[in-house]
């Protein structure tokens, strides 16, 4: 069975060049996500999935901030109102913090880089155009500017003026460059005015200007070799970028397009993600709650076009138990529903790692740890008690006392409950947090459910039970005082948490101090 990434691989094995160059270029134009940092994600596995094949190949990024602000991202303040039409390059940090712009965005992102595994050669749409990169290629565009604009007219309903340029420089005046409208050159002089009223000569060469999007863009495959390139799905449409693009690239810089490889764009809790309206979750914040594994899961469980969508709150529990079972499955430690399904979630799995290992990673259950970093806090050795009475370790260390684990152990348990911890601060909705009450709060009790409180404690005084003994325990106890079994647990965290609902009730007692839980159910102080 092949992934989606490796038939991909397949395709350009078929094309005829010494190296593959897979790109994917990102517009700083806010914080960088997981929805439009799919590029990334995507050409680094189709590029490791080439070297795999041993194929020479490398991943390429491009920094697109020499584009106009179109909208004021948040955080910022309305005052960065005036720089809407200025290229990202030219704008001052928000925040004093970085040099500009540009690094204070793009930063956050490229720091996650190493955490998932991603090697790229970085570059700036800018810099590109102030070292001249691209001035060979603006020369040839306003050359062929007639040729261009009956490319581009073929997708229009409107055609362009006839004086159209397919470049537009910087407004030495406002600063701006979508304003902009260049209609006359002459040799490396280009004259264009501006909406602000301004009129002027500049040169391709001073790198104040840049190329119409779809002509840029044409130009650059051919200046890197870019064999291989995903985007999201707007420029995939009918009559779109990569359609246009890619018959400027053939007519007129005589090369051939990349393989294209659209994707559908991820929502968060079913509502587009946009950086003008702060609705977004990065690449940052997923590693503060999960494995870096674990957002290539996600991305690459579906081919790419398919819907995802996002919930970092109580879905995430379920997404990281399915990804933690996809785990257990590739490792053998469970059985999938059938060989079509083994084979297709180990491809998976295996496609979603970053470093190759032969062990099954340390992870306990992200659940449960809910339960019980909320009974023990930063208490990292307590924490593995919990986990040790609750059967929550792998066999090979269920018998080890905290004390005799390697400090590799420690430090991946340390980790799972920093990610939990930051999820129960950050996402987890109300009812699933709990404090465990230093003194019995007011729990209005009938006679039944202070009888099954009292059976319940005896009974743990008397027996040491696993979980699935004490669940079956407690059923025959609450049937001895005929209780339902919604009214017998909400016995127990009244006394013990002042709330109606809680963990599963054998669970959570079983991690809880034992003398502690046995004086609460009898209701003693």
């Amino acid at each position: 069975m092949r992934h989606w990434i490796e038939r991909i691989g397949d395709e350009l094995k078929n094309w005829d060049v010494e190296n593959h160059v897979v790109a994917s270029g990102t517009s700083i134009s806010g914080s960088i996500h997981i929805g439009n940092s799919c590029d990334v994600f995507i050409a680094n596995a189709v590029g490791k999935t080439l070297e795999r094949e041993g194929i020479s190949s490398k991943t390429i990024w491009i920094a697109d901030d020499h584009d106009p602000l179109r909208k004021v991202p948040y955080p910022l303040p309305e005052s960065y109102n005036k720089y809407l039409g200025v290229p990202y390059s030219h704008i001052p940090c928000p925040e004093d913090c970085c040099d500009s712009f540009v690094e204070h965005f793009q930063k956050p992102f490229l720091d996650t880089m190493d955490d998932f595994g991603i090697e790229l050669e970085i570059y700036s749409g800018a810099k590109m155009y102030n070292e001249g990169l691209y001035v060979d290629y603006i020369r040839t565009s306003l050359e062929k500017a007639s040729e261009i604009r009956e490319i581009f007219d073929k997708y229009r309903e409107n055609p362009l003026a006839d004086d159209w340029l397919p470049y537009n420089p910087i407004c030495a005046k406002c600063g701006r460059v979508n304003t902009t409208f260049a209609y006359h050159f002459e040799g490396d002089k280009v004259s264009y005015r501006c909406e602000c009223g301004f009129d002027d000569t500049m040169d391709i060469k001073s790198g104040t200007g840049k190329l119409t999007w779809r002509v840029e863009w044409a130009a650059r495959w051919k200046i890197f070799g870019i064999t291989c390139e995903p985007f999201g799905k707007d420029h995939a449409a009918s009559g779109g970028s990569y359609d246009v693009s890619s018959v400027i690239s053939q007519e007129i810089f005589d090369y051939k397009a990349p393989y294209p490889v659209p994707y559908e764009w991820i929502t968060l809790k079913g509502e587009a993600m946009s950086k003008s309206h702060g609705v977004f979750f990065t690449p940052s914040q997923w590693l503060e709650i999960g494995p870096a594994e674990s957002l290539n899961y996600f991305l690459f469980r579906n081919k790419p076009m398919k819907h995802k969508d996002f919930n970092p709150e109580m879905p995430f529990l379920d997404f990281v138990e399915q990804f933690d079972r996809v785990e257990e499955i590739y490792f053998g430690k469970e059985k999938a529903a059938s060989e079509k399904e083994e084979k297709k979630l180990k491809k998976i799995y295996q496609m979603s790692q970053i470093h190759e290992t032969n062990e099954m990673p340390f992870r306990p259950s992200y659940r449960f740890l809910t339960v019980a970093y909320q009974i023990a806090s930063d208490d990292l050795e307590k924490i593995y008690q919990i986990l040790q009475r609750n059967s929550q370790l792998p066999e090979e260390i269920e018998n080890t006392l905290f004390e005799d684990l390697s400090d590799n152990l420690k430090d991946i348990l340390q980790k799972r409950v920093i990610h939990v911890k930051n999820w129960l601060d950050t996402y987890a909705p109300g009812f699933v947090k709990f404090q465990v009450q230093e003194k019995i709060p007011p729990a209005n009790l009938s006679p039944e459910q202070t009888a099954f409180l009292k059976d319940m404690s005896k009974l743990l005084e008397e027996r040491d039970l696993n979980p699935e003994e004490l669940h079956d325990e407690m059923y025959n106890i609450l049937r001895k005082h005929d209780l339902k079994p919604q009214k017998a647990f909400q016995a127990i965290y009244r006394v013990v948490i002042g709330k109606k609902m809680g963990p599963r009730a054998a669970s959570f007692i079983l991690s809880l101090d034992k003398d502690f839980v046995i004086k609460r159910l009898r209701l003693e102080e």
